[in-house]
């Protein structure tokens, strides 16, 4: 069969997910035997790697260990999502001027890519990725693999004008009920993610990026993630019409979902 092989990500689109964790050793023994990875290393420094995290050859995740001051101000382990930009300088400026903090200004990483670390208005972080050598993501569409993410934040509104005039997103909402209203998010034409409801949301939980990792049965990854260690935040459920997802925090305590589409 072949294979759906990425080799290049349009500006606007979701192009790579990296795991921060506090325990890498563990957290790919987990992820591999859930989802089949295999790995590769990449030394970063006396006793540190960059694991990245491959299907079919082609890549499709990352993991690095929090540094110890990190974890020495409590920062929980956690996937970080990137958004592709043609230049991250360029990107970085304009979310500051829409009201972002930049959180890490534009830096080359070796001679893969350049990127930069924003916090939107709302809170949410994300990262910018100006490819080089790596454009992201080596596959998708197959299980295992990223396909959407979600944003949790306080203002729908709010958050759909600052992405919009950032990466020129087109958002679609639906005719219902605003307390359960998903906004929709397409890059391109192409739907990319969307907008939580405030029904949908902690009010207690700080405003971030959720991604969904597709599975070919949510009820059995569910099930093997539970006896891998991780911990249901929301049991699988069916979405009339879409399909089947989960939520859950990995061993670590990272949250991601999975996403089973509906059979056409």
């Amino acid at each position: 069969m072949q294979m759906p092989h990425v080799e290049k990500h349009a500006p606007g689109d979701f192009c790579w997910i990296e795991l921060a964790t506090t325990d890498q050793t563990a957290a790919k023994k987990f992820y591999s035997e859930l989802f089949g990875w295999t790995i590769s290393e990449f030394p970063m420094g006396p006793n540190d790697f960059y694991t990245t995290f491959k299907i079919d050859g082609r890549d499709v995740a990352a993991a690095y260990t929090l540094h110890s001051e990190q974890q020495a101000r409590g920062v929980p382990a956690h996937w970080n999502l990137y958004v592709a930009v043609e230049n991250a300088d360029t990107s970085a400026d304009r979310a500051r001027e829409l009201g972002a903090k930049v959180i890490a200004e534009p830096f080359d990483v070796y001679d893969v890519g350049r990127m930069a670390v924003v916090q939107d208005p709302l809170g949410a972080i994300f990262s910018l990725w100006q490819a080089k050598r790596r454009s992201g993501f080596g596959i998708k569409g197959v299980p295992g693999t990223f396909c959407v993410a979600d944003l949790s934040t306080s203002d729908q509104d709010g958050a759909s004008r600052y992405y919009e005039q950032l990466f020129g997103w087109h958002i679609g909402t639906e005719d219902e009920d605003p307390s359960h209203n998903y906004y929709h998010l397409f890059n391109h034409d192409e739907f990319i993610g969307g907008i939580l409801p405030p029904a949908f949301r902690n009010p207690g939980t700080p405003p971030h990026w959720q991604i969904y990792l597709l599975v070919s049965d949510c009820d059995a990854v569910a099930t093997k993630a539970k006896s891998l260690g991780a911990k249901l935040y929301m049991p699988p459920m069916k979405i009339e019409d879409i399909g089947r997802m989960a939520v859950m925090t990995d061993p670590q305590g990272a949250k991601f979902a999975i996403f089973e589409a509906a059979r056409r």
